[in-house]
């Protein structure tokens, strides 16, 4: 199906919720798919309409969305597929990495631009902080050679590059980290060309069109708890775990991550305390441990009922958290190797895989 304008807002909300404080920011979605359909008319594919011997190649943005001097342009990702054809890679089809603001619409602009229909299978169908994450499993599949096309940064500031790495899955994700470190935060990124039998089986098949049925929910209430109660009815499942004032905030912009944590909450309700690497990694009250990642906790404004991404938050904003836990979500492969989680635990110093 051709995306419209509509679209692009439902996406974008939706994706924002499935977003979970990360995957990038709701604004920057919206306005890169308007550029889309401004562009041309991106076209949205199940994975059934593609060749079984398809090759698809996914497309995200890799670094820190709070980064000062984070810049992409609409042409660096265009760019980025440039790249990959010059050294043989041709993709038939363009998936996400993941579900957000601006993640969910990744792959729209360079589909307009180029003719190459977005596939609705993203490597995981919420956000996560790590590239690994988002691969499908791709880093245990023996034998298979990475490559990875980054491109990104000022022009103005003379902080723009871009780079192909190839080699093993690990130590390309590492030099792309990198690369969007030196270009001031933020890359455009192409990669990981397979097959669509394989994506079939590894993908989170259905997101896309998961996202923008929950933007649609979000966008059609009237206020941040009727909108809760919408998607939450949607996915089956959920709860609101805290609701308040943002009462304590820390954020450190560290090796292309945005970490840190948050308190919410009110005197009569009590507190909750958030960690996050991009994305919430877990959730308490007094110690108690509510929520861990690949459970999605999401914060949304409780005045507007927008999803608010960590690199957002401020002190004295209204919250409501909303978690839903993961067996409610769609998930890729990445999600299934807990060995992915342990540089989370090192970064935010809490444990994670001993809940799961």
């Amino acid at each position: 199906m051709f995306l419209n304008s509509e679209m692009v807002d439902f996406a974008a909300l939706g994706g924002a919720f499935l977003g979970g404080g990360g995957g990038g920011s709701l604004e920057e979605g919206r306005r890169l798919g308007a550029l889309a359909v401004r562009r041309g008319r991106p076209t949205l594919v199940r994975m059934e309409e593609i060749p079984a011997d398809a090759t698809l190649v996914t497309v995200s943005a890799v670094g820190a969305p709070a980064a000062p001097e984070a810049s992409v342009d609409p042409a660096d990702y265009i760019r980025t597929i440039e790249l990959l054809r010059l050294h043989g890679i041709h993709p038939a089809g363009l998936i996400a990495s993941e579900s957000g603001g601006l993640a969910t619409l990744n792959g729209w602009y360079q589909a307009a631009a180029l003719g190459i229909p977005v596939v609705d299978a993203p490597c995981n169908g919420r956000a996560h902080p790590l590239g690994l994450m988002g691969s499908m499993g791709l880093h245990a599949l023996e034998g298979y050679r990475s490559i990875q096309a980054a491109s990104g940064g000022s022009r103005t500031r003379q902080q723009y590059l871009e780079i192909v790495v190839t080699g093993r899955l690990t130590d390309t994700a590492h030099l792309i980290r990198l690369a969007a470190v030196q270009a001031g935060g933020l890359v455009a990124v192409a990669r990981n060309p397979v097959r669509a039998t394989y994506a079939a089986r590894n993908a989170a098949s259905g997101a896309v069109a998961q996202a923008i049925e929950i933007g649609r929910r979000i966008s059609g209430a009237r206020s941040c708890r009727a909108a809760v109660e919408a998607v939450l009815d949607y996915l089956g499942g959920g709860e609101v775990a805290a609701e308040g004032r943002v009462v304590g905030f820390a954020l450190e912009t560290t090796g292309g991550f945005d970490v840190g944590s948050l308190r919410v909450g009110s005197d009569a309700s009590g507190y909750c305390d958030l960690s996050f690497c991009n994305e919430y990694v877990c959730m308490e009250r007094e110690g108690e441990r509510l929520a861990t990642f690949p459970d999605l906790m999401t914060t949304m404004n409780g005045q507007t009922g927008l999803p608010v991404t960590t690199a957002h938050i401020e002190v004295g904003m209204p919250l409501v958290v909303v978690c839903v836990p993961r067996r409610l979500l769609k998930l890729g492969a990445g999600m299934r190797d807990f060995s992915l989680f342990r540089p989370l635990e090192e970064m935010t110093g809490k444990e994670i895989v001993r809940y799961l």
